[in-house]
């Protein structure tokens, strides 16, 4: 199995699978000499651990992370950090039935089809578990980014039918949801205790907001920054659409409802008057905000019936069994958060070499 590693200059490749001994993460390309610890990783993973309200998965595990290497004295050496997860309460029988047969919406048939062979205890790399290594990730680079004064952030902008309609960032962290408006909150909540009553999921859309990165950061061809944060956010695997800036609201726009005019401010710094474009232009940063949403699906594991076939060449009814979030959400907020991180954090290396101007500054620097 390839494609499991992400990144040009600073790369992650993640590994393990639901039921195994541990996820793990394998992070090149960090510095040498940023201040890094456990716990750095810990606030990040407890945001995505299992078990933490009724609308995700009671499946309990700690999560804890355990730096195996590329790091002394509590500073990064340069070399490779390896992350490791153990997991710690798997129930592999609770999958055993399905061994013989294809869950909707998950990726049974196909893995079948492609390798001939699965791991079925709870998906295997397909596992939304598969992410712990992708947050533990996005912890350092965060870090690397939040000491060059880059701010990245995530929040559920909707569930089923509720979107908010206020947004109060200090709210984000005040409810399960991760939903930056109270109210919406508590109709978003009632609506997953009726989706649970019937055995059912819901979806819903992240929001994810990129502050003070620079203009320039960004290629116009195959490296644009849009490209490569649409690639790493729609490999998260319950994604099923990506948007930056006003997204798929484009095409019923027109040209002068579409455009960002440019203007020159009091101290002749120059300023957007809008930002439908989510500030990126022709692949590159512009300096202002960039705003990105991905779109998440139901969560497949249901307890409803549904029709599937088996691998006797049967049509059957199943009823999923065993211990599944009602909603991906917001345990995908720091996931998208997480690989939203460590693309702009790989494509501003790839950005520092992109001009004699800059190279030189760096070694005059010495």
């Amino acid at each position: 199995m390839s494609g499991s590693i992400l990144g040009n200059l600073f790369t992650i490749a993640t590994w393990g699978e639901s039921h195994g001994k541990g996820i793990g993460v394998v992070v090149d390309g960090c510095p040498a000499g940023l201040n890094l610890c456990e716990e750095d990783i810990q606030l990040f993973l407890n945001r995505r651990k299992p078990g933490q309200s009724k609308f995700s998965t009671p499946r309990k595990e700690e999560d804890s992370v355990e730096i195996l290497s590329g790091v002394f004295d509590g500073k990064t050496t340069g070399t490779p950090i390896s992350l490791i997860i153990y997991n710690q309460t798997q129930r592999s029988g609770d999958y055993s039935e399905i061994a013989n047969y294809y869950r909707p919406g998950h990726a049974d048939l196909t893995y079948d089809v492609k390798y001939g062979f699965r791991d079925y205890r709870g998906g295997g790399r397909s596992s939304g578990r598969e992410t712990i290594g992708r947050v533990a990730a996005g912890a350092i680079a965060s870090k690397i980014l939040n000491t060059l004064g880059i701010d990245i952030f995530a929040y559920t902008k909707s569930i089923g039918p509720f979107e908010i309609h206020t947004f109060d960032r200090n709210e984000i962290m005040n409810n399960s949801l991760y939903m930056p408006d109270a109210n919406t909150a508590l109709d978003a909540s009632s609506y997953l205790e009726e989706c649970i009553k019937n055995h059912n999921s819901a979806g819903g859309k992240i929001e994810c907001i990129i502050s003070n990165l620079p203009a320039g950061v960004g290629e116009p061809a195959f490296e644009k920054l849009n490209a490569n944060l649409a690639k790493a956010v729609t490999s998260i695997g319950a994604v099923k659409a990506f948007e930056i800036g006003d997204g798929i609201e484009v095409a019923t726009a027109t040209g002068l409802s579409n455009n960002d005019a440019y203007q020159y401010d009091e101290n002749s710094n120059i300023i957007k008057l809008s930002n439908h474009s989510g500030g990126i232009l022709g692949g590159i940063s512009d300096g202002t905000d960039i705003l990105l949403r991905a779109s998440i699906k139901p969560t497949p594991s249901i307890a409803a019936s549904q029709k599937t076939i088996n691998k006797s060449g049967e049509n059957i009814n199943i009823n999923i069994k065993g211990r599944h979030d009602p909603i991906i959400v917001p345990r995908a907020v720091v996931v998208v958060e997480s690989m939203v991180a460590v693309t702009v954090l790989d494509m501003l290396f790839m950005s520092m070499t992109s001009n004699m101007d800059s190279i030189k500054r760096f070694w005059e620097k010495r």
